[in-house]
């Protein structure tokens, strides 16, 4: 028996469908750092959240 898509998967495949891009968002990187993609702060490699906006990678 075959199981049906979660919800975030039939959300994404709808999306997906009308060009919207569905990637999971996660960190940058530049100069050899983790940048956060909301706000563009600069983390140390072990940095789990943003220390400047709060930000955590999904």
């Amino acid at each position: 028996m075959a199981s049906a898509p979660s919800s975030n998967d039939m959300f994404d495949e709808f999306l997906s469908q009308r060009g919207h891009e569905t990637d999971e968002i996660g960190w940058e990187e530049s100069y050899n750092k983790k940048q956060c993609p909301d706000c563009g702060g600069l983390h140390e490699e072990g940095a789990t959240e943003c220390s400047v906006c709060g930000w955590t990678p999904v």
